[in-house]
């Protein structure tokens, strides 16, 4: 059984990486989204796309091994810092369904103003990145309240 938690930790800490750390590499995508004409913009998009439905799925992983860690676990579901990843999670989750899809879409308009959506996905991107340290900082320091 100590083996299966181990793995089951290994599982969500690798997951944590995935869902965090591609979304850095989108920091100088979007410096070139501002320069970008037809044929690059297109694939600058779809890197970013390809980004957030890579972290979606980890994500995924990454519940899922959360839970079971719980459920195996030393913890309650009442533990404070459990609680509180808890909350900021579905906060990101709403966020995350609002925040890169509709705009990346709103770039094959006509008439998009590139800077403003531009500006609008840096905001959501650093927003997200905030977020997600945030869980990270609850799940490794695990502070008491």
């Amino acid at each position: 059984m100590e083996a299966l938690y181990r793995l089951i930790i290994y599982l969500h800490v690798s997951s944590s990486i995935v869902s965090i750390g591609p979304f850095f590499l989108l920091i100088p995508v979007l410096k070139k989204l501002r320069q970008a004409k037809d044929a690059e913009l297109s694939a600058y998009l779809h890197t970013f796309q390809l980004v957030v439905r890579l972290t979606k799925h980890a994500g995924h992983v990454l519940i899922i091994s959360g839970i079971l860690l719980i459920w195996l676990g030393p913890w309650t579901w009442k533990t404070p810092w459990i609680i509180m990843t808890l909350v900021v999670m579905f906060s990101s989750i709403f966020f995350l369904a609002r925040a890169f899809t509709p705009k990346l879409r709103r770039f094959h308009e006509k008439d998009a103003d590139k800077e403003e959506l531009v500006k609008q996905l840096t905001r959501s991107l650093w927003m997200y990145i905030i977020l997600l340290m945030i869980m990270l900082w609850f799940m490794v320091v695990k502070p008491t309240f």
